[in-house]
């Protein structure tokens, strides 16, 4: 079973929504986090060692994330989605891209 974690600022649109989207796959433990202070759920060294696949949104998050948590990121692999902070927690637009691109990343 793969472990996959999802990051982005806040964690209340993105993370959540692709949290929402694969929690339900046999093949994946899935969990969402923030990178901001004032995050629903923050970032923790637990998650982060947790992970086996780390998926930021954005590239200043893949940047914060390895300077904050360098000493726990050793086994992971970190993939940048390029997804801009302009989405709803599911929107359909946003299912659809995560839908189209997550899969392909973790096979």
């Amino acid at each position: 079973m793969k472990r996959v974690l999802f990051i982005c600022s806040q964690n209340k649109f993105r993370s959540p929504t692709a949290e929402a989207i694969f929690c339900t796959d046999p093949n994946l433990e899935v969990a969402s986090a923030g990178l901001d202070n004032d995050a629903k759920i923050n970032v923790t060294p637990e998650l982060v060692e947790w992970a086996d696949v780390i998926f930021v949104m954005e590239k200043n998050h893949k940047n914060r994330l390895q300077k904050k948590f360098k000493k726990y990121l050793n086994k992971q692999r970190v993939i940048c989605l390029g997804i801009p902070d302009k989405y709803e927690y599911m929107d359909p637009e946003l299912i659809n891209i995560f839908k189209n691109l997550v899969p392909n990343l973790l096979s």
